[in-house]
């Protein structure tokens, strides 16, 4: 082909067509130029479209960590949950009366007031999205900017859980271990001959109570709490992380 150009150019010149020869020379460069842009944009569409399908296979290991986590977060906030009702069965009837309690009941309610859980989510997609280049490959804004706030989202609300959990474990189970036969079996907690169960009339189990109703009500009742943050952050991310299909 560019000795077919070549071919013309000289033919024009040795036959004194100048004009027709400039002529020709421009429009030449224009196809060039043309074909030049064209590749251009064959090569960006291309690099567009590669650039989209590792979006794509990126968005589906994201989106694949983030139902997961949200399955956790779910089962942690039922447990949570469980626990405080238990609390509040026990502190709707402070102060006990063992005339009138049922310790069947009261034993149950104790045990699972103790659970304790934290939510601990996978981040070995996230992290390493993070930490590289390739967090430059996602397109959506807002997915990238909560991307961006979740460890820090997710940090606020393990503070809330870290000290529910360490208060019970350091304050209130060393008060359970004391005051009841500590058992995997509710049953046993309040049967057993050794038993003073005169506690559960005392101010200490009324305070032993209210600690537990506090740290819980701080994880699950209060609408301000990190609680709907990451509930809402889980359950946007998990949206905006749905792969699509590209053509």
């Amino acid at each position: 082909m560019i000795k077919f150009f070549r071919h013309i150019r000289k033919s024009l010149l040795l036959e004194n067509k100048t004009s027709r020869y400039f002529k020709y020379a421009i429009g030449e460069i224009v196809l060039v130029v043309i074909g030049i842009l064209i590749a251009l944009q064959i090569n960006n569409w291309n690099n567009h479209r590669i650039e989209r399908l590792n979006e794509n296979l990126i968005l589906k290991e994201l989106h694949k960590e983030f139902i997961s986590n949200k399955k956790q977060f779910d089962t942690v906030v039922f447990y949570h949950k469980k626990a405080f009702g238990s609390t509040i069965y026990i502190k709707e009837r402070l102060p006990l009366n063992l005339k009138q309690i049922n310790l069947d009941s009261l034993a149950y309610h104790l045990f699972y007031m103790g659970w304790t859980y934290t939510f601990n989510p996978s981040k070995g997609v996230t992290n390493a999205l993070m930490n590289s280049s390739t967090f430059n490959v996602i397109s959506n804004d807002e997915l990238r900017q909560l991307l961006i706030s979740w460890d820090d989202v997710v940090t606020d609300y393990q503070e809330e859980e870290i000290l529910a959990r360490n208060n019970y474990h350091n304050q209130l189970k060393p008060f359970e271990k004391t005051h009841f036969y500590w058992s995997e079996d509710y049953k046993k907690w309040l049967n057993d001959a050794r038993l003073d169960l005169s506690i559960l009339e005392s101010l200490a189990f009324d305070n032993y109570v209210l600690d537990r109703y506090n740290d819980l009500s701080s994880l699950v009742e209060n609408p301000e709490r990190e609680l709907e943050l990451i509930s809402y952050t889980l359950d946007k991310i998990i949206e905006l992380s749905q792969p699509k299909s590209h053509d």
